[in-house]
Parts: structure tokens; C-alpha cells; sequence
């Protein structure tokens, strides 16, 4: 039976980058309302623990592609429909934004095919957590009048072309789910002429107690930092404006080399073996 009960409702929420206290009202209020909440691997287990309701089903659908762990799409599109069919309110629960580098379209097709009513509340980005938190405005006077989004995740993916232009330009560049690939990403900057005065800051666990940022010029870089292993999630900063993050930075977390979010174990595969499972005793 395929029917969508009449007060069926789907949350797609951001999470906010780390810290639980950037999490918005709305997002909050449809939390404390929640039956069930389907949630990514990086949404702060604070978030969890303060804000959704007690009684709820917290179902862990992260997704981490290069441990090869990830839940499977279609498994979340599953889960979606079969909590809204039974006339559940259900919470689909991101980190940061969820227009941001997420797969909110595969979802919203999903709702959209399915005639399920959803909501969109946003959240603060990655980019936006971490810039704040280190220092850095993404754009400022006499530094940077336009940012980019971008992911490096396969830097062979990107033109020479557009490496050319991403080399040249003034606009601060901000790279999502790039971290492990940032030396390739270092070298195409320098091979295609990046400005000397251009620096690159890595923002380690953005806005959690255990961030840890990472500047350098980007042609020194790879000298000071190269080979290192940044812990997950880290964004990249590039451009002139990651030079005041030395005057402006005011927050600073403990170096232990630790997770925040803690790396998946096991994906959820498919649905019988998720509804085995009870979330609602929690820390």
C-alpha cells in the first residue's frame, strides 16, 4: 500500500556546522516535534541529546563515500517515504545547510513524485561556521568582493581551464569535502600561476571544541603542511582574505587529535535491519 497518510509532512533541516548552539529555532522547534529523525554523520551528537524529542527514533544515515561506508541513498529515500506513509513527523536532519553540497534533490524528487508535503528550513553552512570561527571574513574590503563554493573531491574532474581562472581570480574560494586531496589541490593552484600573496587556511572541525585551523601561504603549503592528514570535517579557505585570520582569530580549540564526529562503522544498508533498531535511549 503506497498511499501517504493526509497529515503526512517531511522536515528537510540544517544542522549547523558543529556547534549546537548555531542550530536555528525552526530547526529546534521541528525537532522537539519529531517522531522520527533521520540523521547525517555529521550533525553534533549535543544537537541529538539537547534538542530532539525524547520519545523520537533517531535513525543514523551517514555518509562517509571513502571509507565506503555510506548509507545508501535509496535506503534514506525508503526510510522517507515509509515514515511519511504512516503519517509520522519526520525530521531529514543535515549537517550545515541543506542546500549545501548535500543530496537534497535526490529527496525532493523523491517527495515531490510521491505528492508528500515537506518544508526546507536552512542552516548555517560549512563556510559560513568556519570562516566566522576562525576569523576570516569570506569577503572584505580591499581583499575580496565575490566567494565560490567549490569541491576539489576528484581534482582531476576540474579543467585546466577553469583551474586557470580559479588560479587568477580575486574571489575567495571556498572548498567543501576537499581535504583529502589538498595536496593535488595545492599543486594545480601553483602550476596555474596563483598570486604569491594568495594564502590557504584548513579549518579543522569547524566550530566544534576541537577546531584547529591550518594557514599558510598556498605555495608554502605544501612545504609546512604537506602529507598531513586532516581530520574530517575540514574546509578549505583560499584567497587574500585568510591573511586576517592571524589578526582577527578569537576562537581556538583543543588540539587532541581527536574526532568529533566519529567515523561510521557500518552503513545502514537496507531497511530490515534498521528497523531492529531502537535510538530512543540515547546519552
Amino acid at each position: 500500500m503506497n498511499t501517504v497518510a493526509d497529515n503526512a509532512k517531511v522536515i528537510l533541516a540544517g544542522a549547523g556546522p558543529g556547534d549546537p548552539d548555531l542550530i536555528t529555532v525552526k530547526a529546534a522547534m521541528h525537532l522537539r516535534e519529531a517522531e522520527v529523525v533521520l540523521v547525517d554523520r555529521l550533525v553534533s551528537s549535543e544537537i541529538i541529546r539537547r534538542y530532539v524529542n525524547p520519545a523520537a527514533r533517531v535513525i543514523e544515515v551517514g555518509k562517509q563515500c571513502r571509507r565506503g561506508v555510506s548509507t545508501p541513498q535509496q535506503t534514506i529515500n525508503e526510510l522517507i517515504l515509509r515514515y511519511a506513509r504512516q503519517g509520522k513527523k519526520l525530521v531529514r536532519l543535515k549537517g550545515g545547510d541543506v542546500s549545501f553540497f548535500s543530496n537534497i534533490l535526490d529527496e525532493l524528487q523523491v517527495l515531490l513524485r510521491n505528492n508528500i508535503p515537506y518544508e526546507i528550513v536552512p542552516g548555517v553552512t560549512a563556510a559560513s561556521g568556519a570562516a566566522a570561527y576562525a576569523g576570516i571574513p569570506l569577503t572584505a574590503r580591499d581583499h575580496a568582493t565575490s566567494v565560490r563554493f567549490l569541491t576539489s573531491y576528484k581534482p582531476s574532474a576540474i579543467t585546466d581551464n577553469y583551474w586557470r581562472e580559479l588560479s587568477a581570480t580575486d574571489d575567495t574560494l571556498v572548498f567543501y569535502m576537499s581535504s583529502e586531496t589538498i595536496d593535488a589541490l595545492v599543486d594545480k593552484l601553483v602550476m596555474h600561476g596563483i598570486a604569491a600573496d594568495r594564502q590557504l587556511a584548513v579549518v579543522e572541525q569547524a566550530t566544534t571544541p576541537l577546531q584547529q585551523v591550518y594557514a599558510a601561504p598556498v605555495h608554502s603549503f605544501r612545504e609546512k603542511f604537506g602529507g598531513r592528514s586532516f581530520l574530517s570535517p575540514s574546509l578549505i579557505i583560499v584567497g587574500k582574505v585568510v591573511a586576517l585570520h592571524a589578526s582577527f582569530q578569537w576562537f581556538s580549540g583543543k588540539d587532541l587529535g581527536d574526532h568529533y564526529f566519529k567515523p561510521l562503522t557500518a552503513p545502514v544498508e537496507s531497511l530490515p535491519e534498521i528497523t531492529k533498531k531502537n535510538y530512543a535511549d540515547r546519552a
